[in-house]
């Protein structure tokens, strides 16, 4: 981890309350000035959001299944032909193609909107280690050391709990 990093994790704990409320009230003008943003960047946020919802619905799956049915039953129809075969390859691909980035849309925001509440609980909480709030700009190396640390003290919590649930057992 960095020293700057560090630095001003030590700076976080030390501010008093009143200082602390006025980086919430700071960040709560950021994020109502974020809403207005870019109209382009907006449309595609909220269509994107609306597909993606509409996407995990019942109904459209039942609807997905009963066009492929219907695709099915036409075959004969259509002599199982190569143009029959054609529109379904064609339909799923392009289906698939532009439901990829709605879905790497959706994760992205999902998971930014994830680490911001972690951040702001993190913050929040008195004698927390704030540096945790930013992790995920850590390399893979620097993460995959704060877990194993952080395994360690979890497998270390489980070992003292076992020892006081047997210290109780013989004490009974």
């Amino acid at each position: 981890m960095s020293k700057r990093r560090n630095t001003n994790t030590a700076t976080a704990r030390s501010k008093s309350p009143a200082a602390l409320g006025d980086i919430h009230r700071n960040a709560a003008h950021a994020l109502s000035q974020l809403k207005n943003g870019n109209g382009a960047t907006q449309f595609f946020s909220q269509m994107a959001s609306r597909a993606a919802h509409l996407a995990g619905k019942p109904l459209t799956f039942l609807i997905a299944v009963a066009v492929v049915l219907a695709w099915a039953i036409s075959g004969p129809l259509f002599g199982f032909s190569d143009t029959w075969q054609l529109v379904i390859n064609t339909s799923t691909t392009i289906i698939t193609f532009l439901m990829v980035f709605l879905i790497q849309n959706t994760q992205n925001r999902d998971t930014l909107a994830l680490q911001l509440k972690l951040a702001e609980l993190i913050i929040a909480m008195h004698g927390a280690k704030n540096d945790l709030a930013t992790a995920e700009d850590l390399d893979e190396e620097d993460l995959e050391k704060l877990h194993e640390i952080y395994r360690k003290r979890a497998e270390e919590a489980l070992s003292h709990l076992e020892r006081r649930r047997g210290a109780l057992k013989k004490a009974s």
